[in-house]
């Protein structure tokens, strides 16, 4: 049986657009410390593409541990939630429950690029909830509630403890009444 943290492949395709979004949104803040480094700008066109019809879904399940980039290889924990960011939007493909990681983690690179201005984790949020479609906000509105299902990404771990957790918790919230 399929989690239910996986969505259709209809619905994959439709968040995996978003997810991208999300993801480039703070993409700079990886770029800034290591300009020469496009394996995030790579994923997040593997996570458009994809999103367009243009990769299978088979090859990219595959794929979707390919061209991330580690969190020790940059030097602030910025970049790397934007790095994350992008790895997450790519990983749509295999769960549709990613393209929350890719939102949670563009929201945890900008509150650490700027530690002077807590309230800008409200802000990113709105500008992530506000960027979805209706389809989108359907799309993620099937998605179990975070730590409630152990078989995905929304599981025990990372997404779903600490200020990540917490992240998700606000986005589902906003996808649930609308906001």
């Amino acid at each position: 049986m399929a989690s239910p943290q996986t969505l259709s492949e209809s619905d994959r395709r439709l968040v995996a657009g978003w997810a991208a979004d999300c993801a480039e949104r703070v993409l700079e803040l990886f770029e800034a410390e290591a300009p020469g480094d496009d394996r995030p700008r790579r994923l997040i066109e593997r996570a458009r593409a994809y999103a367009r019809g243009e990769l299978d879904t088979a090859g990219e399940i595959r794929r979707r541990f390919a061209g991330g980039v580690g969190a020790g290889e940059v030097e602030t924990q910025a970049a790397a939630a934007a790095a994350r960011a992008a790895g997450q939007a790519a990983a749509v493909a295999h769960m549709g429950a990613h393209a929350l990681g890719a939102a949670a983690y563009a929201v945890r690179a900008v509150a650490l690029a700027r530690p002077d201005r807590p309230d800008l984790v409200d802000e990113e949020a709105a500008w992530h909830l506000g960027h979805m479609t209706p389809e989108v906000r359907a799309a993620l509105a099937q998605l179990p509630p975070v730590g409630e299902d152990r078989s995905g990404p929304l599981g025990p771990g990372m997404l779903s403890s600490g200020e990540l957790g917490e992240i998700v918790r606000r986005l589902q919230a906003g996808i649930v009444s609308g906001a």
